[in-house]
């Protein structure tokens, strides 16, 4: 892989959800040897530390939890995002997964101003396509992609600065979406690939065909990656823990497919609880995952483009 600036940014963001323990993440990370792991693999490392939220500027409305504290790390994490894409291949340490209202917005900032078309590929188990309007649980870290795709119900947030069609985002890896999100990502376009079309078709399939389209299209493409698109057997670290998610060697799969693609030019690491893990395992786990993504191999394989 070409020798890529990582910027990591810690972005210890708790207020997406009720479960508390997410903010620890970004230094479970650092302390399980991100950095150290890219230095190792030729990469320049440039640690911008964490971000804070801005002030709550609006207040709070049942049932949604913590909706101004999240609306004021939006902000903040919108204005790093944008940021770190200018000078690098920008990490995002989380942190809940309502970071990516931020990251998303920030990097659809960054791709309009470079005139190029921003891809988002979501490893999760769940599709996070609720609004503030159709959660039931209030948990807004259900919502980024919703944000991103420019439905309706984000009144309370900053627009969303290039709304991204539903044709450059594919999920991969999902095994719960209530049926609202399902009623609600129908004619979407959005490319869907759920745990049974994994199980029966494998997960090169869809990932190489989204990947030509990136490549086509001469996109920049984000990878979201959620700690529960993993099997909680190997990845314990998770408040939203749903069996039956990816192995080991289809995680390592993704990665190495992706750093073959040479397309990925940002990356969210989210959803890591430390406080749920044991003895640091699924952050390692993480570590290992984005080696992959950035370059390691047992053996040194020709390069493929996506087919």
């Amino acid at each position: 892989m070409t020798p890529q600036i990582c910027i990591l940014v810690g972005i210890p963001m708790d207020s997406g959800k009720r479960r508390q323990g997410c903010r620890m993440g970004p230094d479970a990370l650092r302390i399980a040897g991100l950095a150290e792991t890219l230095q190792e693999l030729g990469h320049t490392v440039e640690d911008r530390g964490t971000v804070t939220p801005d002030p709550a500027a609006l207040a709070d409305t049942p049932p949604l939890y913590a909706l101004a504290e999240t609306v004021g790390w939006t902000q903040a994490i919108t204005r790093a995002a944008q940021d770190a894409a200018i000078a690098g291949m920008p990490i995002f340490l989380g942190g809940d997964h309502a970071l990516s209202l931020g990251t998303l917005a920030g990097l659809a900032a960054h791709a309009k101003q470079q005139n190029r078309p921003l891809f988002v590929l979501w490893l999760d188990a769940h599709a996070d396509f609720h609004t503030p309007n159709t959660t039931q649980s209030g948990n807004l870290h259900g919502t980024p992609v919703a944000y991103a795709a420019g439905r309706d119900g984000f009144n309370d947030f900053p627009p969303f600065p290039a709304t991204i069609p539903g044709e450059r985002i594919a999920m991969i890896g999902l095994r719960s979406v209530d049926p609202e999100e399902k009623a609600a990502l129908d004619g979407t376009g959005i490319h869907l690939t759920d745990m049974r079309a994994l199980d029966e078709r494998g997960l090169r399939t869809p990932l190489a065909a989204f990947l030509t389209r990136v490549e086509q299209a001469n996109g920049l493409l984000h990878v979201s990656f959620d700690t529960d698109f993993l099997d909680p057997d190997i990845a314990p670290a998770v408040g939203t823990t749903v069996p039956g998610g990816a192995t080991l060697r289809e995680a390592h799969l993704a990665m190495e497919m992706l750093c073959d693609s040479g397309l990925v030019t940002s990356l969210d690491l989210v959803e890591l609880n430390p406080f749920l893990d044991h003895a640091g395992k699924t952050a390692q786990l993480l570590v290992d995952l984005t080696a992959s993504l950035m370059g390691r191999r047992i053996f040194d394989r020709p390069t493929r483009g996506p087919k």
